[in-house]
């Protein structure tokens, strides 16, 4: 099969479209024809030398896809899956790729409504708000959430998600338009970061409280102005580190609030870990996106040979939403 390799760290342009090996699944496990994937940020991390795969991950970008069961490996045999049925999946690596293995567990049906294609927008960004803001934050209806990078694909789904179980939605972005298509997703506020000091416009937009639940992607620079954000009880989910990986963190204010800080990753969690995700989102997540509720958000699709140009689209953050990637 061919699928996109890392040459070597480097700019976009390192990445190559090459003949490698067909995978063949391991016990659990089941082997998917890809008919499309998605561009991520952690792909760009891996292309530029931060963010290697796990062990045992294939390793070549790609942490979502679509596409048809093509064989099932030992153990999946009564798995409830058949050879033919459209999935989508929360992958390890891989998904650049003409075929892929995936844990059974981590597959996913189509959400009714959804085609083919624009489901490999779907699981990364689905299993990561489920998991950091409903599962670890525990955002509840009538709390107010703050969602750093409201263009990002994370941050379209989460607008949404929230908005769709009840909550009050604020985000942060970078242009007016970006704020504006925030809006028309749910967001009740949008900041422009280049333009407002975003703790102020919490504080203002919460009357003087704050933020119950923070999804941040930016790590340090943003730890101290998250936690003065924080209502008390907050609780602020940190899953980037585009700011960088370490900060002071103001321990008497979080004791006088009560609050709490988590930092998470997805991709080298244990497959166990990773099926409950996965189980969460099909439960709670899946029928919002089948009744139109929730949708994922296509900025562009390109053909998977040109990924270069889709990982220099993400780094220049010129898009909304996901950018997807077809055989």
């Amino acid at each position: 099969m061919h699928a996109i390799l890392i040459t070597e760290p480097g700019p976009a342009d390192v990445l190559a479209w090459t003949e490698v090996p067909d995978p063949t699944p391991g016990d659990g496990e089941v082997l998917v024809d890809v008919a499309a994937t998605a561009a991520n940020r952690a792909d760009v991390m891996q292309r530029l030398g931060n963010y290697p795969p796990p062990p045992g991950a294939p390793e070549y970008p790609g942490l979502e896809c679509s596409g048809h069961i093509a064989a099932l490996g030992p153990g999946t045999e009564h798995s409830g899956w058949s050879v033919g049925d459209p999935v989508c999946a929360l992958l390890t690596g891989g998904g650049y790729a003409e075929r892929v293995g995936v844990p059974v567990g981590q597959l996913l049906p189509i959400p009714e409504g959804v085609d083919l294609v624009s489901a490999a927008a779907l699981p990364e960004v689905a299993c990561t708000v489920w998991s950091n803001v409903f599962m670890v934050g525990g955002l509840l209806a009538d709390e107010t959430l703050l969602v750093h990078g409201g263009g990002s694909g994370i941050g379209t789904f989460a607008i949404q998600l929230a908005h769709a179980r009840g909550a009050r939605v604020l985000t942060t972005a970078g242009s007016a338009e970006k704020l504006e298509k925030c809006r028309e997703l749910g967001a009740d506020v949008g900041i422009n970061y280049r333009e407002e000091n975003f703790p102020e416009r919490v504080k203002e937009e919460t009357g003087g409280a704050g933020a119950d639940v923070i999804l941040d992607i930016m790590g340090g620079s943003y730890l101290a102005d998250n936690v003065r954000s924080l209502n008390v009880g907050g609780r602020l989910t940190v899953i980037g580190l585009m700011g960088g990986r370490s900060a002071e963190l103001d321990l008497g204010r979080m004791l006088v609030k009560r609050l709490s800080v988590h930092a998470t990753t997805l991709r080298a969690r244990p497959t166990d870990e990773k099926a409950a995700i996965v189980a969460g989102v099909a439960e709670h997540v899946w029928p919002l996106v089948s009744e139109g509720t929730v949708r994922p958000i296509v900025d562009q699709t390109l053909p998977l040979q040109r990924a270069a140009e889709a990982h220099s689209i993400m780094e220049s953050s010129a898009h909304v939403g996901k950018i997807v990637l077809t055989r």
